[in-house]
């Protein structure tokens, strides 16, 4: 028997600086996933009020030179309002990368104080930045200055369980011009283990006058509903739950506004879906198809096209080189057959 449909909850409109952002259910960035055809992908199925792109290093951008760093500036107008994230401790760098950006079509710069991965923290960005609230303020304060767009900000409950630093930091944030916040209620050190603290979200939403949009352990529309009902967030950012499920975005917001739960969408159109997805990232990329591949197989394998007890189809996806062979893989099943997976 199916549990009850969410209940039924009025999502107003979030303004960030002069960009509207309606519905407030918007993409989490994430390394490996976010490029242009996921992003555009879940702007398909509706319900995505904004989305983000994978985090940009700002040392990159600035040791590299543009032009070997302009393959990853992959977001299109068909996609505003777009943010695109950028990390690095360095409030020079930061601002250097965040004029770049702009100056290349990003309607807002967000600033990432929330990845806790070693390569993003042993070069102080990403969440070690929390470790130091002057700092993290300081580079706040240089992008702000430097653009002309809106800045955002994406942080963690703290660097170490206890250390609650997201509350002080965002009223600094605040006080340095971020017109908006989101965080995922975890500690860095915490990685994606235990559950996700969201009375830290309702902390720092009683602290600024800013939006702030919670994320962590957000998978339905009942999860966004008590979320939105328990911290008094402005919105909700989806990650890991939209992987393999670019429509959770509007089933989300279809059974918030409407009260009607949607079905998932059957095996081969999961098939179609993941079909349309691999063809989009080899038409866009800008790196040779098999490299291409070799990254959209951890993408593909998670909209779950095995049946039960099966790795078949999971196997033949982390195996495959090619478009074609992705699409051997995948047309026989988005027209009903297992025929190449026997």
């Amino acid at each position: 028997m199916l549990a009850p449909a969410a209940p039924h909850v009025h999502l107003q409109p979030v303004r960030i600086g002069g960009l509207l952002i309606n519905p407030p259910l918007t993409l989490a960035p994430m390394a490996g996933h976010t490029n242009h055809a996921f992003r555009t992908l879940c702007r398909d199925f509706g319900g995505c009020g904004l989305v983000c792109t994978e985090l940009i290093s700002s040392n990159v951008l600035k040791n590299s030179g543009l032009k070997r760093s302009l393959h990853r500036f992959d977001w299109t107008p068909d996609e505003r309002p777009v943010a695109v994230q950028l990390f690095g401790g360095d409030p020079a760098a930061m601002a250097e990368a965040a004029r770049i950006v702009a100056d290349h079509g990003a309607d807002i710069i967000d600033i990432n104080m929330g990845c806790w991965v070693p390569k993003v923290v042993s070069k102080g960005g990403g969440a070690a930045l929390l470790r130091d609230v002057c700092t993290a303020a300081a580079v706040v304060a240089a992008v702000v200055r430097a653009v002309d767009v809106p800045v955002t900000v994406k942080v963690r409950s703290g660097w170490e369980p206890g250390e609650i630093t997201a509350v002080p930091f965002a009223r600094a944030a605040e006080d340095c011009g971020a017109q908006a916040i989101a965080v995922h209620g975890r500690f860095a050190r915490q990685g994606f283990q235990g559950e996700a603290d969201w009375q830290v979200i309702r902390q720092v939403k009683q602290t600024v006058r800013i939006p702030v949009f919670g994320n962590g352990d957000v998978h339905d529309a009942a999860d966004a509903a008590r979320m939105l009902a328990l911290t008094g967030c402005d919105g909700v950012m989806i990650g890991r739950a939209a992987l393999g499920r670019p429509w959770v975005f509007r089933h989300i917001w279809h059974e918030l506004t409407a009260g009607e739960r949607l079905p998932e969408p059957p095996r081969p159109q999961r098939a179609a879906i993941a079909l349309r997805h691999a063809r989009r990232t080899l038409a866009a990329a800008a790196c040779p198809e098999a490299v291409a591949v070799r990254e959209l197989r951890g993408q593909l394998i998670h909209y779950q096209l095995d049946l039960p007890g099966s790795v078949t189809v999971r196997n033949a996806l982390v195996q495959a080189e090619s478009l074609a062979d992705l699409e051997r893989i995948l047309e026989p099943l988005a027209a009903g057959s297992d025929e190449a997976c026997r």
